[in-house]
């Protein structure tokens, strides 16, 4: 199934010259239901793949679960539509046996845009959900030289984003060793992190101990709140955070790195988690002018 992309015919303009018909690709945005043991939770405006890591990393997200073993199954309902068909956006997960249900008020049932990940929260205090892991602690040091490659390195795999310039992205780094773990897209980019955090639920790494998050915008408060909540110490972002998401980032003990581009980074909170210890490249002397044209 591939409804990431879909083509469409547009008009390519430009000032002073001729219109053309063209077909272009856009990123798919659809709805997702989630239901638990057959009631509906949420649902959310996501670009369809990986719906079953979306899920799970939300639940993970919310503080519904923390280990593999307590999502037991996760089954597209058939129904959705009027002759009994199967749309595959809506997406039933069981909890498994003694994992406590989640409270009722936690339920947003309308739906949450792929801009919002924190929409038809009751009240600012259900935000600050208790993580059952603990990042402050975290032994995660690397250098400053490595950290720089990430986005690079996340931007080189964002294959969707190529062919429509509409989708966010989020990475998984191995901080000692710098692998890239996933990289996952969506137009939400609440649901790329999920998504991320579901991979690492379902591969049964979480907390996700001495790795990077690493995201293709800016670090808002929910960004951060759910590296926190999946155990990952470090959130790195290409652009500005929010003073709330650094606010959370020092009161929690995480790392969070903004503006982290070319061989620059600005570093909100525990800075002592990255090293420079790798020397600048050397400055080559470059000879001085005599103002004479090399052209033949």
């Amino acid at each position: 199934m591939s409804r990431i992309a879909a083509r469409r015919k547009v008009t390519r303009l430009t000032v002073g010259a001729d219109s053309s018909r063209r077909t272009d690709f856009l990123a798919v945005e659809e709805p997702l239901e989630i239901r638990l043991g057959g009631s509906s939770f949420v649902v959310t405006m996501r670009s369809p793949g990986h719906d079953v890591e979306l899920a799970a990393g939300f639940l993970v997200s919310e503080g519904v679960i923390a280990a593999a073993d307590e999502l037991t199954t996760a089954r597209y309902c058939a129904g959705a539509t009027a002759d009994d068909g199967n749309t595959y956006n809506v997406l039933d997960l069981q909890l498994a046996p003694g994992v406590k249900q989640p409270d009722p008020s936690l339920a947003r049932n309308f739906t949450t845009t792929s801009a919002c990940g924190l929409c038809g929260k009751s009240s600012i205090e259900d935000v600050h959900t208790n993580s059952r892991f603990e990042v402050a602690s975290d032994t995660l040091r690397l250098d400053a030289s490595q950290l720089i490659t990430f986005p690079d390195a996340l931007r080189a795999q964002q294959a969707v984003f190529d062919r429509t310039g509409g989708l966010h992205a989020a990475a998984l780094f191995d901080g000692n060793t710098g692998e890239l773990l996933v990289i996952r897209e969506d137009v939400g980019r609440h649901n790329a992190v999920d998504k991320v955090i579901g991979w690492a639920l379902m591969h049964e790494k979480l907390p996700a101990r001495s790795c990077v998050l690493m995201v293709s915008g800016r670090a808002s408060f929910e960004l951060t709140q759910k590296a926190i909540m999946a155990g990952i110490p470090m959130l790195a972002a290409v652009s500005a955070p929010s003073s709330l998401a650094a606010d959370l980032a020092e009161e929690s003990g995480l790392t969070l790195v903004g503006f982290l581009r070319g061989q620059s980074m600005v570093i909100y909170s525990r800075p002592d988690r990255i090293t420079n210890d790798t020397p600048a490249p050397a400055m080559t002397e470059k000879a001085p002018s005599l103002g004479i044209s090399a052209q033949k």
